[in-house]
């Protein structure tokens, strides 16, 4: 695998041609090794399923680096929460909060936690499925492309 400056080692061909395809408003899940990504992806606009070796900080953190969000809409990323009822376990809390930090190191989006059920729903309309190797529960996000304004950043109303 060759490499090319200025673009993160785990952008792989197939992972950049995906998100090079995608357009404004189209939406990547990226999720843990426990998300049943190869049936949902069956359901999604490019049935696309992609594997990073890696953990999902480190996924959204590269893809994050290329990707701008929408922020013509109220929310830019969504993640994975329990049922009603239930606590997300102190690993989960550890894992979200990493990945969020990930997601900051490059632009500043309103989340939104969903809980389980309707966020696999949620998965079925995305574009496209990233399966990490994360082992830790309830990482699995969702990112809504935006535009790349003229500064060559997130474009912003």
């Amino acid at each position: 695998m060759g490499l090319l400056k200025g673009i993160h080692p785990l952008l792989t061909a197939d992972l950049l041609y995906i998100l090079r395809s995608m357009g404004h408003g189209d939406e990547i899940l990226v999720c843990d090794c426990n998300f049943p990504a190869a049936s949902i992806s069956k359901d999604t606009m490019s049935q696309k399923h992609i594997v990073l070796t890696c953990n999902l900080p480190d996924a959204l953190n590269a893809i994050c680096s290329v990707m701008p969000l929408d922020y013509f809409q109220k929310v830019q990323c969504i993640y994975m929460a329990p049922e009603v009822g239930m606590v997300l376990p102190a690993d989960g809390i550890l894992v979200q909060d990493a990945c969020i930090a990930s997601i900051k190191e490059h632009t500043n989006p309103e989340m939104e936690a969903v809980e389980r059920f309707k966020f696999y729903n949620r998965a079925k309309k995305v574009y496209a499925i990233v399966q990490t190797l994360e082992r830790r529960p309830y990482a699995n996000f969702i990112l809504k492309k935006g535009c790349i304004g003229p500064d060559c950043k997130d474009l912003l109303p």
